[in-house]
């Protein structure tokens, strides 16, 4: 009895330590002075703890003079932000890292508009998507870019999954970005730098921390705002999509009683799929018309387009029918 109760007196001890130094870590790093967060909102908050994970592997860079920005919000069009999760400036460019501390199987490639990610429940799975975060940094990127207007500055894209998961089928092919688990991280980062010059010096380090930094300080309003603008975005995108495949164009397009083809300017009608995997889904096709403007304009140039080839080649009306695969009666 009395070993057990040692025992459980260590083992308390010992937790008690750990979290002592936890916390002092903690406390002492650029996540907690950059963020203000507590610690323990971190830990229960899975999305900034995959952040603070993703900075205490990369935290030796600091030694290199490297600098970390965490949540930085930059302007984007129509006055709205996009945020940042982790940026990491060192001698070799700015890295740019979309934080997503996912367990379970992850599927995704470059081009896609979403992931996969499979939980397993029970006996059975769970499929969830979400965004391609490859896309995702790419937009980052090009604000990140837009609002520094300096082209000297390299950046690359990095995204960071978190050590749970598996990613089973990603392929990222034809785009610049990387993706790596969080436990092969500095790996990967430091292989990266391997074939890179030294781009930034320190002056230029400090340059870049002190213009981005502000956007780690943003207003409780701003933050609101912005997951207000990412709420009415998706809202807006299934309103959209819901009023196509209910058949109500004038909702789908933005309440316009006739959308007309910006190409030839006739009007534009809903239609269902019959068959195949779509099925019943709506799509817009165009109704041409003798009258409307862009399809008069197409038969010119069509016209003309025959004219030509008659003079130039003398061609009969037989090669020229077989030329264009057209109708011997010319409208």
């Amino acid at each position: 009895m009395y070993i057990l109760y040692c025992t459980a007196i260590f083992a308390i001890i010992l937790a008690l330590a750990a979290w002592a130094f936890m916390l002092w870590q903690y406390n002492n790093s650029s996540y907690r002075q950059v963020t203000g967060n507590s610690f323990l909102g971190v830990l229960l908050d899975k999305g900034r703890y995959g952040e603070y994970l993703t900075y205490r592997y990369l935290s030796a860079y600091e030694k290199q003079d490297a600098k970390f920005l965490f949540n930085c919000y930059l302007p984007r069009e129509n006055g709205e932000t996009t945020e940042i999760d982790v940026m990491m400036i060192s001698r070799s460019g700015i890295y740019v890292f979309e934080s997503k501390n996912y367990s379970g199987w992850i599927f995704g490639d470059a081009k896609g508009k979403n992931w996969t990610q499979i939980l397993p429940q029970g006996r059975k799975f769970h499929k969830e998507h979400f965004l391609n975060p490859v896309k995702q940094n790419q937009l980052h990127i090009k604000w990140l870019k837009q609002y520094l207007q300096d082209e000297t500055v390299p950046i690359h894209s990095v995204v960071v999954f978190s050590e749970r998961c598996t990613l089973k089928k990603v392929d990222v092919s034809g785009s610049d970005a990387t993706v790596v688990k969080r436990d092969r991280l500095y790996r990967t980062v430091a292989g990266m730098e391997a074939g890179m010059p030294l781009a930034l010096d320190e002056n230029k380090i400090m340059l870049l921390y002190e213009k981005l930094y502000p956007g780690t300080q943003v207003d409780d309003q701003v933050k609101k705002n912005h997951i207000e603008n990412i709420e009415n975005r998706v809202h807006e995108k299934e309103y959209s999509e819901k009023a196509v495949e209910s058949g109500d164009a004038s909702e789908a397009f933005g309440g316009e009683e006739q959308v007309l083809c910006p190409r030839c300017g006739a009007p534009m009608v809903l239609r269902t799929v019959k068959k195949g995997s779509n099925a019943g889904k709506g799509f817009m096709v165009a109704v041409p018309t003798r009258n409307a403007e862009g399809v008069q304009s197409i038969r010119r140039e069509h016209r003309i387009q025959i004219a030509n080839y008659i003079v130039e080649n003398n061609s009969t009306v037989r090669q020229t029918v077989k030329e264009f695969g057209i109708s011997k009666s010319i409208k």
